[in-house]
């Protein structure tokens, strides 16, 4: 799998779109839908975290399959635990030969390689987690991390303002006033539709005119 070089040019425009979205669901895809085609990867999950349960809900995703997604409750204990208990992000090379993935069968059937979980942190408050799957196996550099983080945390301020907005407790009641993440589909042009993986600055000012 060829990686695209990760620049400015990318987080800024992911960014960008996300700040003038005020609709939890358009937040979620724009992000999801981003770091999906920003990094070349098979697909991205933003979970929220329930403390009431210990269980991280799905928020939004993209590049999955519906029999993926359904697979089961997704343990905060269980499934790449760490990545919340340690609040650092953590990349899984290899799926097959993990103790760390919840459900190695359903990742290997889905033809996910290799997973990184970064947490979504807003002030001293772990409010989820942001995953990204690939089809083959990948090593994640630190750039790929770096931006994952970055994603993540805008993501997180994001929602909080959403919740703050709508008098909500906790970033996971923001999922009551959502549809089904598994059949949500955005009504905008997202950040990277129709954009050449290349990522030029011409080319990301062409895509946006």
């Amino acid at each position: 799998m060829e990686k695209p070089i990760i620049n400015y040019d990318s987080l800024i425009r992911i960014t960008k779109a996300i700040s003038m979205l005020r609709d939890p669901e358009e937040i979620v895809l724009v992000a999801v839908e981003g770091v999906t085609h920003a990094l070349n990867v098979k697909g991205c999950t933003v979970f929220l975290f329930s403390k009431m349960s210990d269980e991280l809900k799905l928020a939004g995703s993209f590049g999955l399959s519906n029999d993926y997604l359904d697979k089961g409750p997704v343990s905060s204990l269980k499934s790449i635990a760490s990545a919340l208990q340690e609040r650092q992000p953590v990349a899984i090379f290899d799926v097959s030969d993990d103790p760390r993935i919840q459900y190695p069968e359903a990742a290997i059937k889905e033809g996910i390689s290799s997973i990184l979980a970064v947490p979504i942190i807003i002030g001293k408050n772990l409010i989820g987690s942001m995953r990204i799957y690939t089809a083959d196996p990948w090593e994640f550099t630190l750039n790929d991390v770096h931006f994952a983080e970055a994603v993540a945390q805008v993501f997180g301020m994001a929602v909080e303002l959403c919740r703050v907005n709508k008098g909500l407790k906790d970033s996971i009641d923001i999922l009551k006033t959502m549809r089904d993440p598994r059949t949500l589909k955005s009504k905008k042009r997202t950040p990277y539709e129709g954009v050449p993986k290349s990522f030029s600055g011409k080319e990301l000012f062409e895509a946006s005119v």
